[in-house]
């Protein structure tokens, strides 16, 4: 018998099954889950192209280790953890051979109040999305809308006249809603930041932060800046201790191998080198 011929999955199809796939996990072993970004993101929010290229989600901060245990079970492999995905250790990603990439949240990069508490506050006014024929879970239009704006503060450039635009065109009872959401997740730094307004808040401990985010400047800077913005003693410390490490994870993505010792050691030259040089702003680098 010839062999059958196949076409390869769109990819917009393969998210939706993804997405689809993600939820009956989640669902399975009782744990909440906001769907967010690309194709569940309401279209009074992005207008354009949303299809993204991975599944976002957040999910409960307290369940966050079943829902590891979970994925891992299902044939999902880690492909950077939370303190090696980003500076604000928000996210870990994962992959499966053939559902591809999921980010899985455990808070909202720009958002100040506890992880369990923020998640709550989006739970609390959530929407819906049908998925392949599976019910998802997502943040209410308002909470969407916030949070594109906090995301264009980590890629200014690529959406930030985009978050502008979201916000002008909103109407006045919907920028009330959307300023009191900010407000109740004490998220109003970054918020400044993804729309221009960043020196309003020069005196605010996150301040220097969201500007090197933002707007660029020496990799030695966003390391004091993050120590800076620790919300406690001891996680400034621990950010301190992290700061000249190298990301084997990345590392090993860019070799396509593990590193051995004398990779590591070459790249942790060239990190204390590039601590001194300049960046420009954008979508936030892996730690």
């Amino acid at each position: 018998m010839d062999a059958m011929e196949t076409t390869p999955i769109a990819l917009d199809v393969r998210l939706e099954f993804s997405r689809a796939a993600i939820q009956v996990i989640a669902r399975d072993v009782g744990i909440r889950l906001l769907h967010i970004k690309g194709g569940t993101v309401d279209p009074q929010v992005r207008t354009g192209r949303r299809g993204g290229s991975d599944v976002d989600v957040i999910a409960d901060p307290r369940r966050v280790p079943t829902l590891h245990a979970e994925l891992v079970r299902q044939g999902w492999v880690v492909y950077s953890s939370f303190l090696e995905g980003s500076p604000f250790g928000h996210a870990q990603t994962y992959r499966h051979p053939e559902w591809g990439y999921l980010d899985l949240h455990r808070r909202f990069p720009g958002v100040r109040i506890p992880d369990e508490d923020a998640f709550d506050l989006l739970w609390a006014d959530r929407a819906s999305y049908a998925a392949a024929g599976i019910d998802c879970v997502t943040p209410s239009v308002d909470a969407q809308a916030v949070l594109f704006v906090l995301n264009a503060a980590r890629d200014v450039d690529a959406l930030g006249e985009e978050a502008a635009s979201l916000w002008r065109r909103q109407d006045e009872e919907e920028r009330v809603r959307r300023s009191r959401l900010v407000r109740a997740l004490r998220a109003e730094v970054a918020f400044a930041a993804a729309l221009g307004d960043l020196e309003r808040y020069r005196g605010r401990r996150e301040y220097l932060l969201w500007k090197t985010v933002s707007r660029g400047g020496t990799r030695a800077v966003e390391w004091w800046a993050r120590i800076k913005a620790a919300p406690t003693v001891g996680e400034a410390l621990q950010t301190m201790l992290r700061a000249p490490l190298v990301n084997r994870a990345v590392l090993a993505h860019e070799l396509g191998r593990e590193p051995r010792v004398g990779d590591v050691i070459r790249a942790f030259v060239r990190r204390l080198g590039r601590a001194l040089r300049p960046r420009s702003g954008g979508k936030e680098r892996k730690t």
